[in-house]
């Protein structure tokens, strides 16, 4: 998208949609363009909030965003080709609008006028480096998505969704063994109401704060602080587990096996605890999962152990395998660490993309022949994990081995 009025030589469409970033200082905060941008709309869309901002400026009829808001993408293409404005919280493609009317008007007729964004504004009143700080939006999204940036030390700006949000942070933070870091509320950035203020999360004790807010974490770890390693393969204790679960050493081959990939989607077949999806996710936000588990408990402990790691996205399907496959979406990876049966391989191979992998587990005698016909008959790659931990033997300690495990792992050409 254009982020000037500059005409390009394009064989597209004119520009006819303008999108405009406004901060809580209103008209008086926008640049000479775009105040002829909003000025010139015959339509202008936007939040009440920020309608009420720029109404010095309508000339055009305005249109609060329709609440569900997925029918604003619609009112707005309906008006292609004629001079609209849409109205965004500072930078329209910080977790705004801006990424949303992307995805279906082409750039070629569009222009965008950002405003700084709350991350911008919050990072200048602290002093901090954007680079150098995570930025998190949790409004309208779970907390849980904080946790994984909570490492010792770190910064983390995190959009809220309303007054009580910050609170419920706090909490968070508290019960999750880093009560101690500081909170910084900056409460109606930018405009007459801006306001400061810091304390520990341990102690939150803040009055009314602003629904327009942003908190700045300065994350201090506890001695029993739930700190998410950034290497695969998490301690076992971390997760809820009735004793099926990918234990530490060979989910972190697993995890090497799968290959993950900006923006993928991997299938969990017989997920038990669903480590290996939830640490799938946990190697880049992009990444998505289905956990496919029969069990219904070990199901809602998916979705619990999904939400204490930070990745409530993951998508939990309950039912048999291979019928619960039907429907689902196609991955680029499967992993398969339970219920390995020749039909459940089939369904496997059939639903992976051309280049997906697939990974299986094997610890019984009758699932590791059947990867082993399946490496002589379609290829791939077959290895053996041994692991041994020590343990006490009487007053002394000796070494106690797992069960091996076999790999087969698998590209689809």
């Amino acid at each position: 998208m254009r982020s000037d009025p500059i005409a390009r030589d394009n064989a597209g469409s004119p520009p006819w949609l303008s999108i405009v970033g406004i901060g809580e200082d209103g008209v008086e905060g926008l640049t000479p363009v775009a105040r002829g941008l909003v000025a010139a709309a015959e339509f202008v869309f936007g939040g009440r909030r920020h309608l009420a901002l720029a109404t010095p400026l309508i000339r055009g009829a305005a249109r609060p965003w329709p609440s569900p808001f997925e029918r604003a993408v619609e009112e707005v293409l309906a008006h292609r080709g004629r001079p609209v404005c849409v109205l965004a919280s500072g930078d329209p493609f910080v977790h705004g609008v801006g990424s949303v009317l992307a995805r279906h008007v082409d750039p070629g007729e569009t222009v965008v006028v950002p405003a700084p964004s709350a991350f911008s504004l919050a990072a200048a009143r602290l002093g901090w480096a954007l680079p150098d700080t995570a930025t998190v939006s949790l409004h309208g999204k779970a907390l849980d998505l904080v946790r994984p940036h909570l490492q010792p030390g770190a910064r983390v700006l995190a959009l809220t969704s309303d007054g009580d949000g910050p609170a419920a942070l706090a909490r968070l933070l508290a019960e999750s063994g880093f009560g101690r870091s500081r909170l910084s509320v900056l409460e109606a950035l930018g405009g007459p109401r801006e306001r400061v203020r810091t304390v520990c999360a341990d102690t939150f004790d803040l009055g009314v704060i602003d629904p327009l807010n942003v908190v700045a974490i300065e994350v201090v770890a506890g001695r029993d602080a739930r700190v998410l390693a950034r290497a695969p393969g998490l301690a076992d204790s971390l997760f809820e587990h009735d004793g099926q679960i990918t234990k530490r050493e060979m989910r972190a081959v697993t995890l090497s096996a799968l290959a993950p990939r900006r923006g993928e989607l991997m299938w969990d077949i017989g997920a038990g605890s669903g480590s290996v999806a939830i640490e799938w996710m946990l190697a880049d936000p992009s990444l998505r999962a289905i956990a496919i588990e029969a069990r219904a408990e070990r199901a809602a402990r998916t979705r619990r152990n999904a939400a204490a790691f930070g990745v409530p996205g993951l998508d939990v399907v309950e039912g048999h395998v291979p019928e619960a496959l039907t429907g689902l979406p196609p991955p680029q990876a499967v992993f398969v660490g339970g219920g390995a049966s020749a039909a459940v391989l089939d369904a496997a191979i059939a639903a992976l993309v051309s280049g997906g992998r697939l990974v299986v587990n094997a610890v019984t005698l009758e699932t590791e022949a059947l990867l082993i016909a399946r490496h002589a008959a379609q290829g791939g790659e077959l290895v053996r994990v041994a692991i041994e931990r020590v343990d006490a033997l009487g007053r002394m300690q000796a070494w106690r081995p797992a069960l091996p495990v076999t790999q087969w792992t698998w590209v689809k050409s």
